[in-house]
């Protein structure tokens, strides 16, 4: 079991108690907005275990995220090796957060953990993010951990229709330019 502390957050294992806040967010239409259709309670609660399953088999994975000082659980963060198909290979960051804890810091807390956690626990050289083109927060938290993008590299996700969650963008960062804020 792997945990992870920041000043306010911990990354841990996922609980049964989360499966409730869990299924909320990803029927939060405004949570969901670039990541495509809500998810049903069922959808929700599969995520959930294949997550923890990642976790256990690989030792990273997506964390459950909880605030330290209440214990509330506020979505997730974590690591996951790129889906086939995609047009460049490597392990991604990523981060869902329930609309409770935007504008708190949170993801880019969390995000920063994840990438010392990737380089300096998993030996990883480079670390991917992708969101779509549309998604401008999560594109923030990007520039904020230190992530750069070029946009000869942006493409249209393969596993998604025509419309506007399809063109992507990539960002990247490598261990040998890890922030330490």
């Amino acid at each position: 079991m792997v945990e992870i502390e920041t000043e306010r957050l911990i990354l841990r294992d996922w609980r049964d108690s989360d499966l409730s806040p869990w299924a909320a967010m990803n029927a939060d239409p405004e949570v969901r907005e670039h990541l495509g259709p809500l998810l049903t309670p069922e959808q929700a609660a599969g995520s959930m275990r294949s997550f923890q399953e990642d976790l256990d088999r690989n030792g990273f994975g997506f964390w459950a995220v909880e605030v330290r000082d209440t214990g509330q659980f506020v979505g997730f963060a974590g690591l996951d090796v790129v889906d086939e198909g995609m047009p460049f290979t490597g392990v991604e960051a990523g981060w869902r957060l329930s609309r409770s804890a935007w504008g708190h810091g949170y993801a880019t807390e969390a995000a920063l953990a994840v990438l010392r956690y990737g380089f300096d626990k998993v030996g990883l050289t480079e670390i991917l993010a992708v969101t779509t083109k549309a998604n401008l927060r999560s594109q923030a938290v990007m520039r904020r951990i230190g992530m750069t993008t070029d946009p000869g590299e942006d493409f249209d996700d393969p596993d998604v229709d025509e419309g506007p969650l399809r063109r992507c963008v990539l960002y990247r960062k490598r261990a040998d330019v890890v922030s330490q804020t």
